[in-house]
């Protein structure tokens, strides 16, 4: 009898929950945003939100809740209810390099988080102000060694991709530059942009425009080829920088107990979106190499790139209490 009844009742909860996805979402879903308006991540997650909200009936709101490279976001989206109506637009920062640079975190990744699906990657790209008299990177490099510790590099936070590039070039080359971190991209090429700082290893999103206007000048990417929407850039490693590789991620994860049927609805959609002409466009426009694919293979590789900044948050020998 107890069998029965335990058969019976998971059959209920199954069939329930598969009612739930077929009629989710019901009421607006909040996707957050761990940095300022204006970067890259805020940019790839209108992108994909406006064709959710298109396609659901419901709308997708961005909310961003900037701060401490983005950990800020991802530790609300941890602790909120696991129903589907709050998801995060994970981040290289926030779900791989934070974990293994923070030693007081509060939430942990990957076991705080459901990988629903991974968006893709954008490159790093070396930009300087055209104040700068630079065009090279080995002319960069010796200006930076001309003035020791007068240059200034901005980035969206300490600890992220831009700061770890930083700390990788000045490790490489010898020289001293001034980190200023900011709580977003937005904010610091906003400040580049109008010369307050020298240089940035932002994404590429919230850049391109700048370079191909002219207000700011691109040296070179961190892929490890060259980027086709900037082919004269060349990689860091072809003007003699070895082993540098750094990009910049983005996925959809939620709250860790999140329905299963839910997180295949969401991620069906958004591996939908991301095959849909106009928002392909949009994501490659701006240097996205889309991706896709299942939360199992996300949940993969967010573990693996854990991993890896381990390696390289030690090696650069940079933490946060």
């Amino acid at each position: 009898m107890k069998l029965i009844q335990w058969t019976a009742g998971t059959l209920i909860a199954t069939c329930a929950g598969a009612a739930v996805a077929q009629t989710y979402p019901t009421r607006p879903v909040r996707m957050v945003v761990g940095f300022a308006p204006g970067g890259g991540t805020d940019i790839v997650a209108r992108v994909l939100g406006a064709k959710l909200s298109e396609w659901w009936g419901q709308q997708v709101v961005i909310e961003n809740r900037a701060g401490a490279t983005g950990t800020i976001g991802a530790d609300f989206v941890a602790k909120s209810q696991p129903d589907g109506y709050t998801l995060l637009m994970g981040h290289v920062n926030s779900n791989a390099i934070a974990p293994t640079l923070f030693k007081k975190l509060p939430y942990e990744s990957p076991k705080d988080f459901a990988a629903i699906t991974y968006v893709g990657y954008v490159p790093n790209v070396l930009t300087v102000h055209p104040s700068l008299p630079v065009k090279t990177v080995k002319e960069l490099t010796a200006l930076a060694k001309s003035k020791p510790g007068e240059l200034t590099c901005a980035s969206s936070g300490t600890g992220s991709t831009q700061h770890l590039a930083l700390e990788m070039y000045m490790t490489l080359t010898g020289v001293k530059i001034i980190h200023v971190p900011y709580k977003g991209s937005g904010q610091a090429i906003v400040d580049l942009v109008a010369g307050q700082v020298g240089m940035n290893f932002d994404t590429m999103p919230p850049v391109i425009d700048h370079i191909r206007s002219g207000r700011l000048r691109a040296l070179a990417v961190t892929t490890p080829k060259r980027a086709a929407q900037l082919p004269d850039a060349p990689t860091l490693e072809e003007t003699g920088l070895k082993g540098f590789e750094m990009t910049n991620w983005y996925g959809v994860v939620g709250p860790a107990a999140m329905p299963k049927d839910i997180i295949a609805k969401v991620n069906a959609d958004l591996n939908k979106a991301l095959q849909d002409p106009v928002v392909r466009k949009r994501l490659v426009d701006v240097g996205t190499e889309i991706s896709g694919g299942t939360p199992e293979a996300f949940d993969a590789f967010i573990r693996s790139e854990i991993v890896k900044y381990t390696k390289l948050v030690k090696a650069a020998n940079v933490s946060i209490d």
